[in-house]
């Protein structure tokens, strides 16, 4: 029993050490970039390894609940990085189109009204083409969003008396409540940063005196933890404007160097070009191809992380059928 104590608030203190990393790293990068958001999986991933681990050491009972509960737990983190994956494919197409247009003018010094007019006409298309995808992604993230709201609202609404359903299964089922808490959180600033984001209202759910009660129950601090990445993450959002958008920092600046270069080719059909403006032209260019380029790089690394964390999820199944199957 003292070895099963100790291994839970071994998790439930991992729990608080990554979270506070986590808020660590917010404060010190620009807002949803794609350093925050790839440590964000990072510590996800982290989080549900170590889950998994803990269940071996536990010893629990084979053909107990614990297994559907814990099977229902990672499908859903399952789920939602599939919505994840989908949404950062369509940045991938984004870029693809971006591309074609910079590859057009790379070298070009003296524009022609003619020529910008057809660059203008492919730029309004590749925005067109981001209105769209943010339309897809909205509706993708709708149901998960909300759900995970909720989830992270019932998930704070605990009290002392909660003990004893807690410490079900050798205090298992704790784990599994606070496992699921912090998952609702991290994947919501997920779906935010990559999907698509409303506003900074679910990110509001459930603070205030449930994490505190929360802190009492789980004798960690890792609730309050909590609180302070998701009350954090809410401050930016609205800083931000509160803007209904894909709130990744790279994707915003891809989209604003695409429309500068877009204000500097309308110049020229309406002044024509010289020399001087010509290199204002090459140094937008360049600032498109930049951005782009970081776009590129998150995109791939953010899409071989999920990759990896799809792997562990079946990995992990797979170990616990078979540690029952033996016993």
């Amino acid at each position: 029993m003292m070895s099963s104590n100790s291994s839970i608030n071994g998790f439930y203190n991992i729990l608080n050490q990554g979270l506070n990393d986590l808020h660590q790293t917010f404060i010190s990068h620009n807002f949803m970039s794609f350093q925050f958001l790839s440590q964000v999986i990072s510590s996800l991933q982290s989080f549900h390894s170590h889950l998994t681990l803990l269940v071996r050491k536990l010893r629990l009972p084979v053909g107990g609940k614990w297994l559907d509960e814990y099977m229902d737990e990672s499908s859903r983190l399952w789920d939602s990085c599939h919505v994840l994956k989908s949404a950062i494919s369509g940045m991938d197409n984004y870029y693809s189109s971006s591309s074609n247009i910079v590859s057009s003018l790379d070298g070009y010094h003296h524009f022609t009204p003619e020529f910008s007019r057809q660059v203008i006409r492919a730029i309004n298309v590749c925005q067109r083409e981001i209105i769209g995808m943010e339309e897809e992604n909205k509706s993708l993230t709708e149901t998960r969003i909300q759900q995970l709201s909720q989830c992270l609202n019932q998930n704070t609404n605990i009290s002392a008396d909660s003990n004893s359903k807690l410490n079900g299964y050798s205090g298992f089922r704790g784990v599994l409540f606070a496992m699921r808490s912090v998952s609702s959180l991290l994947l919501m600033i997920l779906l935010c940063g990559i999907t698509y984001c409303w506003s900074s209202s679910c990110f509001h759910q459930g603070l205030g005196q449930g994490y505190h009660e929360g802190h009492m129950v789980f004798g960690s601090g890792f609730m309050v933890s909590m609180a302070m990445l998701q009350q954090k993450v809410a401050e930016e959002i609205d800083n931000n404007d509160g803007q209904h958008r894909i709130l990744l920092f790279e994707f915003q600046q891809a989209k604003i160097a695409m429309e500068e270069l877009k204000v500097e080719m309308e110049r020229v059909t309406c002044y024509g070009n010289d020399d001087e403006h010509g290199c204002e032209i090459q140094e937008k260019v360049e600032n498109v191809k930049s951005c782009f380029g970081l776009l590129r790089c998150g995109v791939e690394s953010i899409t071989g992380q999920l990759d990896d964390f799809f792997d562990e999820i079946v990995e992990g199944r797979k170990k616990l059928l078979d540690m029952c199957s033996h016993r």
